[in-house]
């Protein structure tokens, strides 16, 4: 994992973890968005981690990369660094494979993190999405999804039936190939009664539209962290 730590205070320091997509890695971030700037005067540690192309989930076939991240990652980041250990000072976050990576641990652990964001999600759910036709993905996600771990809806009703539902920030640009689906899910999420903040803006799957609306999640996450 990459980490980028506050160059003022001492800590104990608020953290968001933010996940990289598919074709990406733990440099992802660091290396084709401006995250550093965006953070060099805030009092908060970003932790990039490495989700190779697991889903971030419990795969069927394979690594346990959930418990990876809700366990041994903020396990990790808590002993070697200045970091608060409390929901209120976490938050999650993504893009493509790491939205719903994100929205995955975030509703799956509520208990663990005070806000969620999404950019340009893979927020599939249902079994026969096309997209998720495929060997690669059903050894991830399985072949069924709705109603289980795997599925952000059912996760988020289950996150707020519980009272621990996080703040969430999704957002997607209006020329992205992944837009109907977000746009379907938050009409799920609507329907349900369940908060959140849903956006469109003018972009694709690129790094120029992460690059421009990371800032945005950023504000979201500090007010939600309550850093000035």
């Amino acid at each position: 994992m990459n980490v980028i730590l506050p160059d003022t205070g001492k800590g104990p320091f608020p953290v968001f973890y933010l996940l990289h997509g598919l074709t990406d890695d733990y440099t992802c971030w660091h290396r084709r968005s401006r995250i550093e700037v965006y953070v060099a005067d805030k009092p908060l540690i970003v932790v990039m981690p490495d989700g190779y192309r697991g889903w971030y989930t419990n795969n069927v076939v394979g690594a346990r990369y959930f418990d990876y991240m809700t366990k041994d990652l903020i396990e990790t980041t808590e002993r070697f660094f200045p970091a608060k250990r409390t929901r209120a000072g976490r938050c999650i976050g993504g893009l493509s494979m790491g939205g719903y990576g994100a929205l995955r641990i975030a509703l799956g652990r509520p208990d663990l993190f005070c806000s969620v964001n999404s950019h340009s999600g893979a927020l599939w759910r249902g079994s026969n999405n096309k997209h998720l036709q495929n060997p690669e993905f059903e050894r991830r996600l399985g072949k069924k999804r709705v109603g289980t771990d795997n599925d952000l809806l059912h996760l988020a009703k289950q996150a707020k039936k519980a009272g621990t539902l996080p703040k969430m920030l999704i957002d997607c640009g209006t020329e992205d190939y992944l837009l109907e689906e977000n746009r379907i899910y938050h009409r799920e999420l609507e329907e349900a009664g369940i908060d959140h903040i849903y956006r469109e803006f003018p972009g694709a799957h690129t790094w120029d539209y992460w690059d421009e609306h990371v800032k945005e999640a950023l504000e979201f996450h500090c007010r939600n962290l309550r850093i000035k």
